[in-house]
C-alpha cells in the first residue's frame, strides 16, 4: 500500500504537557520494519486512541513505551524519563496491561493483587487501603476469593487493570484490553478509564474496535510502522463528509446487493447495517452508481453521517471486494430439511452450576444465526453442545437432522467449527495444521491436495507454510483457523468470536466470505462481541445468566431500545438495554 504523510489535526488545548514524547522512531526486526520514522506526543488528562490494521506497529510501540523493546534509531521519554536510560525509572512511571495480560490463573484476585504490589517493589501489608480503594474502583470487591481462571473475559481485564494501576502510574498502557469484552463489561473498562483520565492520568488505548477509537480525545493512527494521523477521531471522520450512504430496507437480498456494492470502481467500503446496506464512496466519487443500484434494488439511497470507521477504512485505501472466491467454488448445499440446527430445552450444568438453562431455538439453510450475550452467558456452553462437543445435561440437540445424542459422528461430519481458542496444534506448521485437518475429514488423493492449496490461495498463507500457528499475525492465525474448518466444505459452520482482535479490514473479508458462503445455502452460526457483526445476522439469540432473553432481527432488537433520549439506539444500546433488562427481572424474581 502506498503511504503517505500523516494528518496530523491538534488536539483543542495541546499544549506542553506532553506525558510522551516520540521523537524519530525506527524499529525493525531483521528484515521487518515495524515502526518508521515516528514521531507523536500524548498528553496528560487524555485517552489517546491507538489503531491499525494487523501489523501496524501498535504492539511494538507499545513495547518501546514500556521500556521493553528499545528502538534502532530515536528517542523516547515517558513522564520526563528516557525509556532506554531510565528503563527503572519508566516501571514505576508507567502502567502496562498486555495484550494477553499475565495473571496467574490458579492464583485468587486478591493473591494476584498481591503478587503484583511486591513485583512492583511494594509491601503488601501496608497497602489495604490501596487494595481496597482498587476493588472498589473494579468492582471486584466480592470476588477476592476467585480463582482468575474462572473470571469471566470482562472480570480478567478488569483485575488486569487493578494489577496495573498498583503503583498509581502517571501513564497508562493498555493494548487491546477491550479484546474478547461484551459491550456492557467494556462499558465498565470506559468509565473506570474515563475517571483516570479526569484525574490527570495519560491513557493509551490500543484498539481493533473502531467504535472505541471514536470516544477517545485523541487518536494516532499507523500503517505499515508509520503514522497517517495524529489527532481527535472527528476531524478525520470531517474529511468524509457527504461520502456515506445506506441503502434502506434492502431486506432478504442486501448480501447480494452488498456484493454488487462493493465491486463498484466508485465505492470505497461497504457494510451490512441490519436489513439495510451502508455504503461509502471514494474520494471525488460520485453517487450514479450506487442510485443506479437503489433503482435496480428498489430501495431508497439515502445520505448518512459519516463514521470514524469510514474515515479510517477509506484512508488505508478501502476494504476489501465483495465477492468471496472461496464460495465461488462451493456448490450450492443441498439438504433434506429447511431446518439445519435445532434445540430443545438445552441444559447444561456444572456441578451445582448452570451453564446453559433450557434454550430452544432453530436455524434456518443458510441463515446467519447470531449467538450474543454477555462474558459467561452461556454462549461458547451452547456451541460446544450443538458441535457435540459437549454431552448436554437435558434436552435435546439436532444438526442437518441428526441427533446429537445418538449420531454424534455423523453431525460432526456436517459441521465446521472454528472455537474461540484456536483449534490449531502449536507443535505442527501451517501446511502441517492444512495436511492435519484435510486427514481428520477424510480427503485424500487429488481432493485433499486441492482443497489444500484452495485454502492456502484463499486465505493467502502461502508465505507463512513452515510458521507455526502462534508465530503468525492474528489476522493470518485466524484464516489458519477458519481454512482449517471450512476444509470438508460443510454444511453448517460454526464460528465462535472468529474475528475477535483482528482489525476492521480483515473482519471485512471474514465477513465476504461468511456472507457469500450463506448464499451458497450454508448455515452459519457466530458468536461475536462487535455488535456491527450482530447487523450481518439474519437473527440474533441473545443469552444472559444462562437463559434466552430475546430472539429477532437485529432491527427489531434495536427497536426495542428506543427512547425520547435514543431515538436511532444501535445495537450495542440494544445489547446493553435487553440484558440490563432482563439481569432486574431475574434479581426481582429472586
Amino acid at each position: 500500500m502506498q503511504t503517505s504523510p500523516a494528518i496530523t489535526a491538534m488536539p483543542a488545548g495541546a499544549g506542553e504537557n506532553a506525558a510522551v514524547v516520540i521523537e524519530n522512531v525506527d524499529k525493525h526486526f531483521g528484515d521487518v520494519k515495524a515502526l518508521r520514522g515516528l514521531s507523536a506526543r500524548i498528553y496528560y488528562g487524555r485517552l489517546t486512541g491507538l489503531v491499525g490494521p494487523d501489523g501496524a506497529g501498535k504492539t511494538t510501540l507499545m513495547r518501546i513505551l514500556t521500556g521493553l523493546l528499545v528502538p534502532n534509531a530515536g528517542r523516547v521519554t515517558l513522564a520526563g524519563f528516557d525509556v532506554v536510560k531510565d528503563n527503572d525509572a519508566i516501571h514505576v512511571a508507567s502502567g502496562y496491561m498486555p495484550q494477553r495480560f499475565g495473571l496467574y490463573e490458579d492464583l485468587s484476585v486478591m493473591e494476584n493483587m498481591r503478587l503484583y504490589a511486591q513485583l512492583r517493589g511494594m509491601d503488601a501489608d501496608r497497602n489495604a487501603d490501596l487494595f481496597a480503594e482498587l476493588l472498589d474502583f473494579t468492582r471486584l470487591g466480592p470476588f477476592t476469593k476467585r480463582l482468575a481462571g474462572k473470571l469471566s473475559g470482562g472480570m480478567k481485564q478488569k483485575l488486569g487493570l487493578a494489577c496495573a494501576l498498583m503503583a498509581r502510574p502517571k501513564v497508562l498502557l493498555l493494548d487491546e484490553p477491550g479484546v474478547g469484552v461484551d459491550p456492557v463489561s467494556r462499558q465498565d473498562l470506559w468509565r473506570m478509564v474515563q475517571a483516570l483520565t479526569d484525574e490527570g492520568m495519560a491513557v493509551v488505548w490500543s484498539t481493533a474496535y473502531l467504535d472505541e477509537a471514536e470516544r477517545c480525545e485523541s487518536v494516532l493512527l499507523l500503517n505499515q510502522g508509520q503514522l497517517l494521523f495524529d489527532g481527535p477521531p472527528q476531524a478525520l471522520t470531517a474529511q468524509l463528509e457527504g461520502r456515506s450512504f445506506r441503502l434502506e430496507d434492502v431486506g432478504a437480498e442486501r448480501r447480494a446487493v452488498l456484493t454488487q456494492a462493493l465491486d463498484l470502481p466508485s465505492v470505497s467500503d461497504g457494510v451490512i447495517q441490519g436489513a439495510g446496506v451502508r455504503l461509502v464512496l471514494r474520494d471525488g466519487a460520485q453517487s450514479r452508481e450506487i442510485q443506479s443500484l437503489a433503482n435496480q434494488a428498489q430501495v431508497r439511497l439515502a445520505q448518512v453521517p459519516a463514521r470514524f470507521e469510514d474515515a479510517f477504512i477509506d484512508l488505508l485505501g478501502g476494504g476489501p471486494g465483495g465477492t468471496s472466491t472461496l464460495a465461488e467454488r462451493l456448490p450450492p448445499v443441498e439438504l433434506g430439511s429447511d431446518i439445519a440446527v435445532s434445540c430443545r430445552n438445552l441444559t447444561k450444568r456444572f456441578g451445582e452450576f448452570t451453564a446453559t438453562d433450557n434454550v430452544s431455538f432453530e436455524v434456518q439453510k443458510g441463515e446467519i444465526f447470531g449467538l450474543l450475550g454477555p462474558n459467561g452467558a452461556g454462549k461458547s456452553t451452547t456451541f460446544k453442545m450443538l458441535c457435540g462437543l459437549l454431552k448436554p445435561t437435558a434436552g435435546e440437540a439436532h444438526v442437518v437432522g441428526h441427533d446429537l445424542r445418538r449420531a454424534t459422528g455423523a453431525a460432526k461430519s456436517q459441521l465446521g467449527y472454528m472455537a474461540q481458542k484456536f483449534s490449531l496444534y502449536g507443535l505442527l506448521s501451517v501446511q502441517q495444521n492444512l495436511e492435519f485437518s484435510a486427514g481428520v475429514y477424510q480427503l485424500d488423493g487429488s481432493t485433499r491436495r486441492e482443497r489444500i492449496a484452495e485454502m492456502i490461495e484463499t486465505f493467502d498463507l502461502g508465505d507463512w507454510l513452515s510458521a507455526t500457528p502462534d508465530s503468525l499475525p492474528l489476522g493470518h492465525k485466524q484464516r489458519l483457523a477458519l481454512a482449517c474448518s471450512l476444509m470438508h466444505r460443510p454444511p453448517v459452520l460454526f464460528l465462535d468470536e472468529p474475528t475477535s482482535g483482528v482489525d476492521p479490514i480483515t473482519r471485512r473479508e471474514f465477513w465476504t466470505h461468511i456472507n457469500g458462503l450463506a448464499r451458497k445455502g450454508v448455515t452459519i452460526m457466530v458468536t461475536t462481541h462487535f455488535m456491527d457483526e450482530a447487523e450481518y445476522c439474519d437473527r440474533v439469540a441473545l443469552l444472559s445468566q444462562a437463559q434466552l432473553i430475546a430472539l429477532d432481527t437485529p432491527d427489531a432488537l434495536k427497536r426495542l431500545a428506543i427512547n425520547p433520549e435514543r431515538p436511532d439506539p444501535t445495537m450495542e444500546d440494544a445489547f446493553i438495554h435487553l440484558v440490563e433488562s432482563a439481569d432486574r427481572e431475574m434479581e426481582a424474581a429472586t
